[in-house]
C-alpha cells in the first residue's frame, strides 16, 4: 500500500503535465518557459526535474498526452460497430467537434512540428509515430470499403484533416468543417465506387456547398 507522502510526486506530476498541455497548446511550446510552468503548476524547479530531467521530456510527455485522447476517440468510433464507411464519417464528425470547440488552436502535433523541424529530434519522430498510427487506422477502414486505391484514400483523408485543422482557427470553424465533412463524403462515395480518389474534375464543382 502506497503512503500519502508516496502519493504526492504523482499528484505533482499531474499539475505539471495539465499545465504543461494547457500552454504548449494555447502559446505554443517555445514561447513558455520552465518558470511559468513551475509557478502556474505550484511546484518547485526540483518538483520538475525529479518527473521532467528536462523541457524536451515535458514536452514529449504532453504529446503522449493528446496522442492517447485521439486514440481513444478512434477507440470509441471503433467500438460503435458501424460499417466501415460510418466508422470514417464518425472520426470526420469527432474532427469536426475539435474544430469547433472553444479554444481550438489547430493540430497539436503540426505546432509541434513547425517548433521542431530538426528531423532528429525526439519531438519530430514523436509527431511523425503519431501520424503514422493515424494514416493507417484510416487505411485499413478505407481498405474495408474498398481495397483497391485505400492507401492513396488515406492519404487524401489526412491531408483534407490536416487542411480543415489549419483552417479551422483562421477562418469560420463552421464553414470550415461543412467543407471537410463534404469533402470525406465525396472521398468515400468515389472510393467506394471506382477506388479512385485523384483530383476531382469538373463535373465535382457541383457537389460543393456553396459559399
Amino acid at each position: 500500500m502506497r503512503s500519502q507522502s508516496e502519493g504526492r510526486p504523482s499528484e505533482a506530476r499531474s499539475r505539471l503535465l495539465d499545465t504543461a498541455t494547457r500552454l504548449f497548446y494555447a502559446e505554443g511550446i517555445h514561447a513558455v518557459g520552465i518558470d511559468r510552468i513551475v509557478a502556474e503548476a505550484q511546484v518547485t524547479r526540483a518538483t520538475l526535474y525529479r518527473h521532467f530531467p528536462g523541457k524536451e521530456d515535458l514536452v514529449l510527455a504532453y504529446l503522449n498526452v493528446v496522442d492517447r485522447i485521439m486514440r481513444s476517440q478512434a477507440d470509441e468510433a471503433l467500438a460503435a460497430g458501424l460499417p466501415a464507411a460510418g466508422t470514417v464519417r464518425a472520426l470526420g464528425e469527432s474532427i469536426a467537434q475539435g474544430i469547433r470547440s472553444p479554444g481550438f488552436r489547430g493540430c497539436a502535433f503540426l505546432n509541434a512540428a513547425a517548433e521542431f523541424p530538426d528531423p532528429e529530434s525526439p519531438v519530430r519522430k514523436a509527431v511523425l509515430a503519431h501520424r503514422q498510427w493515424f494514416l493507417e487506422t484510416v487505411t485499413e477502414l478505407l481498405a474495408e470499403v474498398r481495397e483497391t486505391g485505400a492507401e492513396p484514400a488515406g492519404r487524401h483523408f489526412v491531408m483534407m484533416r490536416d487542411g480543415a485543422m489549419a483552417a479551422g482557427c483562421l477562418f469560420d470553424p463552421v464553414l470550415i468543417c461543412e467543407t471537410f465533412l463534404h469533402g470525406v463524403e465525396r472521398l468515400l462515395r468515389v472510393h467506394a465506387a471506382t477506388g479512385d480518389t485523384g483530383p476531382a474534375g469538373p463535373e465535382d464543382a457541383a457537389d460543393a456547398p456553396a459559399r
